[in-house]
């Protein structure tokens, strides 16, 4: 390389207009050297000719390098304009051969004198005569379509729409395509348009005007304004710079139209909605001169600076940086796919700085633009102004000769450092000069406190945003030593990984010079670790390594920060909108983040922190990091089993999983650990655990004899009882705020909570503290909190909520609170028990379903309230993502996954297999098989199969052969139907026969098998989770999701699981799946002679769409006739109607039976479904062909606001219909009752415009009127109709709510409902609720082999077939389902076989009283015809359990 001072030299007529500049030039040669060595080998390698000529000619390598970039790009630029011109004259010349083809399709239609005379003398031998005839004579044009029409029979006139049709098309595909050319060619190849050929300005306006519209730092607002007035004041008003955020575009948008109407230069930010988004893209067009910076890759597209821009090829490849740019952009950065976006960083501070020395007229443009973002992304006024300046200066010019505006240099501030408010201007350049420093001066120097990393987001540090201090502060006061590292985003994960260190991890050869070690890791900033906010918007997340960086860490990995997409008001009111809560909690959780705390949010456009918050936050912190320090054997755990509903076995029990022989695994576990379980016996018995418990339910009160009973069945297990009694005093102090607390604390609320304000609302609710009869008090109004203590490990069932029998009271009051008992023994732990960590013992508790905001916890949200401080580790099913996610955002649960079962096939027994016999016989010989037919007819008919398959039908007997095939493929489906065998025990692995069970069942490929194998056996690695988090160690994250469906990524278990990006939903292949059950569904109804459904009902339930991809939102899509439009990213960003046409058949309307999982994590959805049925509403259809548009027209004339609601669920912050609390507790008359129950609580409607919740009973009542069909998707093998009680109480009360509504109205009939079962396969039929109900009992609570694998796993076992005739009783009070044959065999396999019946009592003496209890309950209720001898049976056996159970002689 020739030198630098040969090549600056004064005489060199190259460098004497750039020696101002000759200061940077050494910026320039280290920069140039800092080059990787590969990235200058492949730039000589492909670029060797010219290399060699820019050595002759002894210039900087600098200049060179970049003119050989700009060289090249002009290339491609002239290439690229040279095809376009090419290209648009073959377009030209197309069309001008469509047209003449149109015109003879005319000419040959209409010739004729007949033809003639009816137009009038008109020429028609032309498509624009045929148009003039049309617009000018419509009576004419009528009469000659009507000639037409009757011309060889309707065939002239067919012929005339075919071919004319097929030309327009290709007219219309020309022009659109010639369109685009032409757009192309305007900006990207004009000369001179800006006033001089290289785009310098005229100099010629008088005034000039702005216009910005920011999205995600609207905290900025208030800067951009004083700039604003700043720039007016110093050009005496000639230049206007008016400031917007992207919520005055939805807002106030006539006033951003007007702004951008006059407009000579648009300047955007940040801005990603999609609505906002399209709207400017429409209206910024004609600014002669655009930036726009980190937002949607279509609306940055628009970006034009002189001949600068970023439009897209025309290729179909994607929008992004412009060749220069990107040539640039490739000499930045390791070589590390991950570090590629910070690499931009780099590229983006240095570019300037060489561009700077290129001729002004090759790059001026790029330089511009580049210099223009530097002082926009190091903000701060002085940059803002400066960059406003800059842009004026160049490219809008005000008139006269001292009309340049000044620009000073960008005041730069580090891409990242540290920062502490003691610090005062200083900052520190890495984290080890910033612990340096604080050891000397910081407030907690020589302490020894934990440290916590906290990345902070670099522009809120460079524009002094005031929660910064205060959190820092705040950490320090709660004991916490905090590292602040300020990024811009992009770049987390290189400061995670070469920056920060641990105790634990093994591999440091990353660190860099500067590396620290911490506890913990926070980030204020959300987002993918990786890529940040770019990592979301591309959606190249690369969880896997982020995955990997944190796993080497091994310390807790926590989101923390401020809203800045939404206000505390609303927040406070409503929980977290669906944009905010996914980039704190969605996006996060992928990289395994937990305990997200949101930490503050906007008030107007700044952001304010909310202190208490941040005291949750380091309380949090500190208990994950002393389990981290504290020796095993002082940790004090608790382990927290479920006992709800009451009074039916389920005490010990959760879904999937065998409890008592989990608990002896975890147990042992732990003293294997180190951690102290006391006396723990070699052969710990779960299940007596399990009886010890119930016996201390028992002995609650006091009693002595139970007292002692429970002791001694204490003893047997090897644990000692642990009593506390809290008293209300006691209580009241644990739930009280302290006096002092004010705006500081709370922050700034519409209202300031009093320090008693949650113990207000828990005594309106259920009376003074400590009254007697309370639930869980004493006789002297003191709380007892039971356990079982191993040494210190305390074992406890979880208390009830309220009172079992007074569902009504939960019913009807929204702003419920969890009973003073509840509250008691949750606090218990905390403070009595000095619990360390609690550990909820699979799926799953109640704690995280108690009242408060439905996402983002407020401190008087009740899972904050009483989980408090304590870290908990929560195990949970593998195969339910959607609750589990419920569990970890408002129950601040580590989640720890475990296996379901294996699977089973159902086979076939008793007079199933009979009759099966009988068939192959018939079949084998028609003819001597005649003698069959009668034994084959009563078979049947004992079976219950002739509702599923009947002899005769509508009036019509089928042949009897034909009949038999029936019967002997419906056979065939009964006999290979899935199910679960058993229920699985957390940490075992799987015996060969189990993984062989798996494998037949999922099928696959033989490579894929071996895997899935492998994986499987790996399920000890749970245990290994619960320990990990115990340690405070990072669990690794995973998908949750169905083995069968989603195939081997949701193993191996033992991983924190997490849901899906909500703005992926639906995926692509949802939509088309969703829209072929649509399809089959309408037909289905059609074949019913039905008619076309006006109305449906389709459920949207969270765990089926996570687990599909949004199967069902296909579906709703399908029968409104919609489609999803995609942004550039891949992201759903609207639902578009499809034209009637396309349709072919009238828009269903559809009323959302919305869970409330669904409901908080795909609000972003219901914004988009809402927003669809509005417009379907407006849609210019006529009511016949659009029910949506005729239902809400009627109600609107009646008066009805918002009639276009069609997304309804339960309140705001509340769960669950209460329908099967109440079939539950047998409150309830009649099935009508509980159809009231499901629309009282589910009348409330969201959607966009702030739609949270609210009350819409009047639109809910008038859709069920008009309602034909129910929709209900089944998402698992694990749990089916039959198999919990959720879908009884939505599914079967909403159809027995739209009966009831159609009655009144006049309307019989029933209301029909079809079932999709999701892991059937692509080819799956839907299906009618009575036949899965009927096919569901055969394979599963009927069948001796599903019975005998359920019965085996002990008191769990019970509980299952107990729950399951409870769901039976549901299903005959909300949707009438009352099959003889199926309450006949389940008391005969589980009452009458006295084996059976025996084994059922001894393991679970209340499950099986409730077996008991159900049959009676049916056949007194009508839903089972009993013979009274087998009723007089049940009702003694009942009898004699309730005495058993209530200790009665």
């Amino acid at each position: 390389m020739v030198g630098l001072s040969a090549a600056l030299a004064p005489n060199n007529p190259r460098t004497r207009t750039r020696m101002r500049h000759a200061s940077l030039v050494p910026v320039v040669v280290r920069s140039l050297r800092a080059l990787p060595k590969k990235k200058k080998n492949t730039f000589r390698d492909r670029n060797r000719k010219l290399c060699c000529e820019v050595k002759r000619r002894s210039r900087t390598r600098a200049e060179d390098l970049l003119e050989l970039l700009e060289r090249e790009s002009e290339k491609e630029l002239e290439d690229r304009k040279n095809e376009l011109v090419q290209e648009r004259e073959r377009c030209v010349e197309e069309l001008n051969q469509v047209a003449k083809e149109l015109d003879e399709v005319y000419r040959d239609t209409f010739e004729g004198n007949e033809m003639k005379e009816v137009a009038r003398g008109a020429d028609l031998s032309t498509a624009r005569g045929f148009k003039l005839l049309g617009r000018d004579d419509p009576e004419a044009m009528a009469a000659v379509l009507e000639l037409l029409r009757e011309r060889d029979g309707g065939r002239a006139w067919k012929d005339l729409q075919e071919r004319g049709h097929d030309l327009r098309l290709r007219e219309r595909r020309v022009s659109e395509r010639l369109e685009d050319i032409e757009a192309e060619l305007s900006p990207r190849f004009a000369e001179g348009e800006v006033g001089a050929e290289d785009g310098e300005v005229s100099g010629t306006d008088t005034s000039v005007s702005i216009c910005l519209v920011c999205g995600f730092e609207s905290f900025n607002l208030s800067l951009y304004r004083g700039v604003a007035r700043d720039l007016r004041r110093r050009t005496e008003g000639r230049v206007n710079l008016s400031v917007f955020s992207d919520r005055d575009v939805e807002n106030n948008a006539g006033e951003v139209e007007e702004a951008l109407a006059g407009s000579d230069v648009f300047f955007g930010s940040l801005l990603f909605d999609y609505d906002v988004v399209q709207w400017l893209r429409e209206r910024v067009d004609p600014v002669p001169t655009r930036f726009v910076f980190e937002s949607d890759l279509d609306l940055m597209a628009l970006t034009r600076v002189g001949t600068f821009t970023m439009a897209p090829p025309k290729d179909g490849k994607k929008a992004g940086p412009p060749p220069a740019v990107k040539k640039i952009l490739e000499l930045f950065g390791s070589n590390r796919e991950e570090d590629r976006v910070a690499g931009y960083l780099t590229m983006l501070k240095f570019g300037p700085k060489l561009l700077r020395y290129l001729p002004g007229k090759k790059v001026k443009h790029l330089r511009n633009w580049l210099e223009v973002y530097g002082y926009w992304n190091q903000a701060g006024a002085t940059n803002v102004l400066s960059m406003f300046s800059l842009i004026v200066n160049e490219y809008a010019g005000l008139a006269g000769a001292d009309s340049k505006l000044k620009t000073d240099e960008v005041t730069e501030m580090p891409n990242q450092g540290c920062v502490h408010p003691n610090a005062r201007g200083m900052v520190f350049k890495d984290p080890a000069s910033y612990l340096e420093w604080y050891e000397r001066e910081g407030p907690l120097r020589s302490t020894g406190a934990p440290r916590v990393a906290l990345l902070l987001y670099r522009k809120h540090v460079i524009t002094n945003m005031s929660y910064i201090p205060a959190l820092i502060s705040e950490m320090e006061d709660g004991g916490l030593v905090p590292v602040p590292i300020f990024i811009n985003g992009v770049e987390a994960h290189t400061v995670v990984r070469d920056l920060l260190t641990t105790a634990r991890e093994q591999d440091k050869t990353t660190l860099k010079k500067g590396a620290v070690q911490v506890d913990a890791i926070v980030s204020t900033i959300g987002f993918p670790l990786v890529g940040g906010p770019a990592g979301s918007v591309e959606a190249g997340r690369q969880q896997e390594i982020g995955a990997e960086i944190l796993s080497s860490k091994n310390v807790p990995y926590v989101v923390a920060a401020p809203l800045l997409i939404q206000d505390i008001e609303s927040w406070e009111a409503t929980g977290m909108t669906g944009l905010q809560s996914i980039v704190l909690y969605a996006l996060p959780e992928l990289d395994g983040a937990i305990d997200t705390v949101p930490i503050g949010g906007l008030v107007g456009d700044d952001i304010f922190l909310v202190k208490e918050r941040v005291k949750r936050l380091v309380g949090r912190l500190r208990g994950w990091i002393d389990l981290a320090t504290k020796p095993r054997d002082e940790v004090n755990l608790a382990v927290m089993l479920y006992g709800f509903p009451p009074g039916v076995g389920a005490t010990g029990t959760a879904a999937l999983l065998n409890v008592p022989k989990s608990l002896e695994g975890l147990l042992k576990r732990l003293k294997g650990d180190g951690y102290d379980v006391g006396d723990l016996p070699g052969n710990v018995d779960g299940e007596g655990i399990l009886t010890a418990l119930r016996a201390l339910e028992d002995a609650r009160a006091g009693a002595a004899h139970l007292v002692g009973a429970a002791e001694e069945a204490a003893a047997a297990v090897g644990a000692e009882v642990v009593r506390e009694e809290v008293s209300p005093s006691e209580l009241s102090r644990w739930l009280s705020f302290p006096e002092h607390w004010g705006p500081t604390e709370w922050g700034p609320l519409p209202y300031l909570p009093d320090s008693k304000i949650l113990l207000d609302r828990l005594e309106q609710q259920w009376g003074q503290l400590g009254s007697p009869g309370q639930l869980g008090a004493t006789p002297d109004g003191k709380y007892a909190c039971l356990g079982l203590r191993f040494g210190k490990v305390t074992v406890g069932v979880q208390p009830m909520l309220g009172i079992e029998g007074d569902p009504m009271r939960l019913l009807f009051e929204r702003d419920l609170t969890p009973a003073p008992y509840y509250c008691a023994y949750y606090k218990a732990l905390e403070f009595s028990w000095d619990i360390n960590a609690v550990i909820h013992f699979g799926t799953h508790g109640t704690v995280e379903w108690l009242p408060g905001s439905p996402v983002g916890n407020t401190g008087l949200s009740w899972p904050d309230v009483l989980l408090g401080n304590l870290p908990n580790v929560y195990v949970y099913t593998a195969n339910n993502p959607s609750e589990s996610v419920v569990a970890k955002r408002r129950g601040y649960g580590t989640i720890v996954s475990h296996n379901v079962p294996p699977y089973g096939r159902s086979g076939l027994y008793k007079e199933l297999l009979s009759l099966r016999d009988l068939l192959n016989e018939y079949r084998e010989d028609r003819a001597e098989g005649a003698a069959l037919r009668e034994p084959i007819e009563e078979l049947v008919k004992a079976t219950g199969l002739y509702s599923e398959c009947p002899l005769e039908r509508e009036g019509e007997v089928l042949g009897f052969d034909a009949w038999v095939q029936e019967l002997v493929s419906y056979l065939d489906v009964v006999e290979n139907r899935l199910f679960s065998e058993g229920l699985h025990v957390f940490g075992q692995v799987p015996t060969d026969a189990q993984v062989e069970a798996y494998l037949q069942a999922y099928g696959g490929e033989a490579a894929e098998a071996a895997e899935i194998s492998h994986l499987l056996r790996r399920s000890d690695e749970e245990l290994d989770g619960v320990a990990r988090a115990l340690r405070g160690e990072y669990v690794l994250p995973a998908p949750g999701g169905d083995l069968l469906r989603d195939g081997p990524g949701v193993l191996p278990t033992g991983r924190n699981i997490h849901a899906l990006d909500p703005y992926r939903m639906p995926s692509e292949t949802a939509e088309v799946r969703g829209a072929a059950a649509a399809s089959k569904i309408l037909d289905a109804h059609r074949r019913q002679g039905s008619g076309f459904p006006e109305t449906c009902s389709v459920a949207l339930w969270g765990l089926d769409a996570i687990k599909t991809g949004g199967d069902s939102v296909g579906i709703v899509l399908a029968l409104v006739g919609a489609r999803t439009i995609r942004d550039s990213t891949g992201r759903v960003a609207r639902f578009e109607l499809i034209s009637l046409d396309e349709l072919g058949r009238p828009r269903c309307d559809v009323v959302a039976n919305v869970s409330a999982l669904f409901r908080d994590q795909f609000k972003n959805v219901l914004e988009l479904l809402d927003d669809l049925m509005l417009r379907a509403s407006r849609a210019d259809e006529p009511v016949e062909m659009n029910f949506v548009k005729k239902h809400t027209e009627k109600l609107e004339r009646e008066g009805v606001d918002r009639a276009s609601s069609r997304m309804f669920s339960n309140p705001s912050g509340d769960y669950g219909s209460m329908v099967n609390e109440r079939v539950g507790s047998g409150n309830w008359d009649e099935g009508g009752e509980l159809g009231d129950t499901w629309v009282s609580r589910n009348a409330f409607s969201y959607g966009k415009g702030g739609e949270a919740g609210n009350a819409r009973p009047e639109v809910l009542k008038a859709l069920l009127e008009t309602t034909d069909r129910v929709v209900q998707g089944v998402d698992s093998v694990e749990y089916g109709l039959t198999d919990i009680q959720e879908y009884y109480a939505n599914t079967g009360a909403l159809m027995r709510a739209a009966e009831d509504a159609r009655r009144r109205r006049g309307r019989e009939g029933k209301v029909g409902c079809s079932i999709v079962e999701y892991f059937g396969g692509e080819g799956s039929e839907p299906k009618e609720i009575e036949d899965v109900l009927k096919l569901e009992y055969r394979s599963k609570l009927l069948n001796p082999k599903w019975a005998e694998a359920m019965v085996s796993q002990g008191s769990g076992g019970a509980f299952e077939v107990s729950q399951r005739m409870t769901a039976l009783l549901g299903w005959g009070a909300t949707a009438n389902f009352s099959e003889n044959f199926v309450w006949d065999q389940a008391v005969e396999t589980y009452v009458e076989d006295a084996e059976m019946a025996d084994r059922l009592r001894r393991s679970n003496p209340e499950a099986f009283r409730n077996v008991l209890r159900r049959s009676i309950e049916a056949a007194r209720r009508g839903m089972w015809d009993a013979d009274e001898d087998k009723l007089e049976m049940l009702m003694e056996l009942y009898r004699e359990m309730d005495d058993k159970l209530e200790g009665v002689e």
